[in-house]
Formats: structure tokens, C-alpha cells, sequence
């Protein structure tokens, strides 16, 4: 569990996969991993996400495939028996946190107010998923961290290349993004070289905020 924590952080960027035709998914994924991200996302309102999770966790054996979208501790389970190393939910369950604790895999419960953020944190989470971040912006996790230093905080929604580098500059270990690096036209278009290349600008644009602060 902490190795994957561990990597998650150091890549800094966790991918965020939602789609209507879960077949395109594992050439997305591979786009992204040849991009610099390590870390995937699949959310559990992709029709068949078990099968995706499944197979992706099978056949990228170098990319860390994780579940999203979780509400409560029995699609939490089921997603882990399919492969998913880390449990990401828009929301604070406790029950949640505890089951995916108890397959020892790592887990990232949503927080938005300061009391959300450490109630997740004290009960387990290893990252807190701040959603939605785009509400409160980067300045947000610069006044939430002064009192709760210790919490380690990921942004989701509002997150893009622009936005990156001060969340990271303000504290974020990492970030996940969705539409923002994955451009739904590019999808369409079978366009891999441009997911790879955007992915590699929220990568490269981490690696720069963490260099200058």
C-alpha cells in the first residue's frame, strides 16, 4: 500500500477516466502512461468498469490502476477483487475507507471543509481528495494546510495545466484531472499522441512547481 501511495505521489498526476465505450479505455490509458502518468483512474460510472479494471490491471502491469466514483464499501471491495490498487469516492464514507483498508490497498475519501478533510484523515485516508477544488481554487489549500500541515491533500475538478502548478506550489501532493487532459474530440479522433502529449505537460508542469518552491 505505501509503495503505491508512494508512487502515486511521486508522479504527482492521477488520470481520471470516464467514458460511455469503455473499449477505447485501455488505448487512452496507454496514451497516458506513454505520457508520464502512472496512475489511472477508473470510475465506476464507465458502463462495465470491473471488466475495464480487470483487464487494465492485467495487461499495464507498470500503471496503477484504481477505482473511482465510490459510494459505498461494497463496490469498494468488488473493485479491489478486480484489481484496483487504490479506492478514490467523491464523498466522506467511513465504511468505505475502513473496507479498503482492510484489503490493504490505498485509499483517497473526498473532504471539502476543514472538518471533512481531517475527519477523513483520521480515520485512514491516505490521501484526502479535496472536491470540488475548482470552488475554493489553489488558495484554498494554502489556508486549509496552515492549521492541518500533516493532511495530505490531492485536488479534483478545476484542475488543469493552468491551475497545476499553484496547487502544487500550495501544498497538493498530487492532482487528478479528467477532461482536462483527457480531451474527449482527441478520443474520438483515435489522436494518442495528442492525450500523450497533454499528459505529459500536467506531468512536466508538477515536476516544474515542485522544483520551485
Amino acid at each position: 500500500m505505501a509503495s503505491t501511495v508512494d508512487r502515486i505521489i511521486e508522479c504527482g498526476v492521477v488520470a481520471v477516466l470516464r467514458a460511455d465505450n469503455p473499449a477505447v479505455l485501455m488505448d487512452v490509458s496507454k496514451a497516458l502512461r506513454d505520457g508520464g502518468v502512472v496512475a489511472i483512474e477508473v470510475t465506476m460510472t464507465v458502463p462495465g468498469a470491473l471488466k475495464v479494471i480487470e483487464e487494465a490491471s492485467a495487461k499495464m502491469t507498470d500503471t496503477i490502476i484504481g477505482v473511482g466514483s465510490v459510494l459505498d464499501p461494497e463496490t469498494a471491495r468488488a473493485a479491489i477483487l478486480s484489481g484496483a490498487e487504490y479506492v478514490v469516492s467523491p464523498i466522506l464514507n467511513v465504511s468505505v475507507i475502513e473496507m479498503t483498508k482492510r484489503y490493504g490497498k490505498a485509499i483517497m475519501p473526498a473532504g471539502f471543509t476543514p472538518t471533512e478533510i481531517l475527519t477523513a484523515w483520521q480515520a485512514g485516508a491516505d490521501v484526502v481528495k479535496v472536491f470540488p477544488a475548482g470552488v475554493g481554487g489553489p488558495s484554498y489549500f494554502k489556508d486549509v494546510l496552515g492549521p492541518l500541515p500533516q493532511v495530505k491533500m490531492m485536488p479534483t475538478g478545476g484542475v488543469d495545466a493552468t491551475t497545476t502548478p499553484q496547487f502544487i506550489k500550495n501544498g497538493a501532493v498530487a492532482v487528478g484531472a479528467g477532461s482536462a487532459m483527457i480531451d474527449k474530440q482527441a478520443v474520438a479522433d483515435k489522436d494518442w499522441a495528442k492525450l500523450t502529449a497533454t499528459a505529459k505537460s500536467f506531468v512536466d508542469a508538477v515536476s516544474e512547481a515542485r522544483a520551485s518552491k
